[in-house]
């Protein structure tokens, strides 16, 4: 597996720290007496969400005391042109509900471009990690893992897409131009959340996008779709992780696809 070497240890870094949120999640998945909350904007967070960013902080203050840090939970640290971005649980609602499909996304950015990410799902068995310039990966470890590529699909027509809340996409003001492309498409299915973008990369998917996301929900996407040799930007084609939205492929349909979603007007 090739891996940069100036991101070599940070990559293994990511790997700790994801086995660690691996236990801490999978210890209060589906407890009893598991506390959750609701944030200012409705949101839920539970004592899981917590407690994995707030290792992930501690290790990082340890190891990398010089890196920023932006995660879901809690305010901004540091000021660097290295920077960690964390969801701590990205799918916090199926983490509630006992339901598998939730990750622990973990992403270093280097001078403003996302230069290496690990994405793990414990409750699935699955983790996935990419490198700038060293390929996208899945498998359990450094050691023990498979190099991942996008699918060659090249109509529409031939597609399968991954999508989130359609409430959302109308709210959005590209509600009827999603509709559009899902009856384009040959399949839809709403995964959803980070698996989406995994499946892409993966080449299971071959489109995937979300009309409202944060920084920490995309960060970690990003660099396994594109080292996965798939094309990932927001709504409006800029490629990276600026928002608005997010929209994965597998490149050749990407025009296609924002063809579909451009705002009316």
């Amino acid at each position: 597996m090739a891996v940069s070497k100036d991101l070599t240890d940070d990559l293994r870094l990511a790997h700790l720290m994801a086995d660690d949120a691996d236990s801490l999640s999978m210890n209060r998945f589906k407890a009893q007496d598991l506390r959750s909350s609701s944030k200012p904007d409705n949101t839920p967070v539970t004592e899981a969400d917590t407690a994995v960013e707030q290792s992930i902080r501690r290790t990082l203050a340890r190891t990398r005391p010089r890196d920023a840090v932006h995660g879901e939970e809690f305010s901004d640290t540091g000021e660097s042109s290295r920077r960690w971005i964390i969801d701590p649980i990205d799918g916090t609602k199926n983490y509630l509900r006992g339901v598998p499909v939730w990750a622990t996304l973990i992403a270093l950015e280097v001078d403003g471009q996302i230069a290496a990410s690990v994405v793990s799902a414990p409750a699935l068995n699955r983790r996935w990690w990419a490198t700038t310039g060293g390929g996208a990966y899945t498998g359990r470890s450094i050691l023990s893992a498979t190099e991942m590529r996008v699918s060659r699909v090249e109509q529409l027509a031939d597609a399968s897409l991954s999508y989130s809340d359609i409430a959302e996409w109308v709210e959005t003001g590209r509600g009827q131009g999603f509709i559009d492309l899902m009856r384009s498409s040959w399949r839809t299915r709403a995964y959803g959340d980070f698996w989406s973008y995994m499946l892409v990369a993966e080449g299971s998917v071959d489109v995937a996008c979300e009309p409202d996301l944060a920084l920490y929900d995309m960060a970690a996407l990003d660099v396994i779709v594109r080292e996965a040799g798939g094309r990932f930007s927001n709504l409006d084609g800029v490629d990276g992780v600026s928002g608005p939205g997010a929209l994965a492929t597998n490149g050749l349909l990407h025009a296609a696809v924002m063809e579909h979603l451009r705002l009316p007007g």
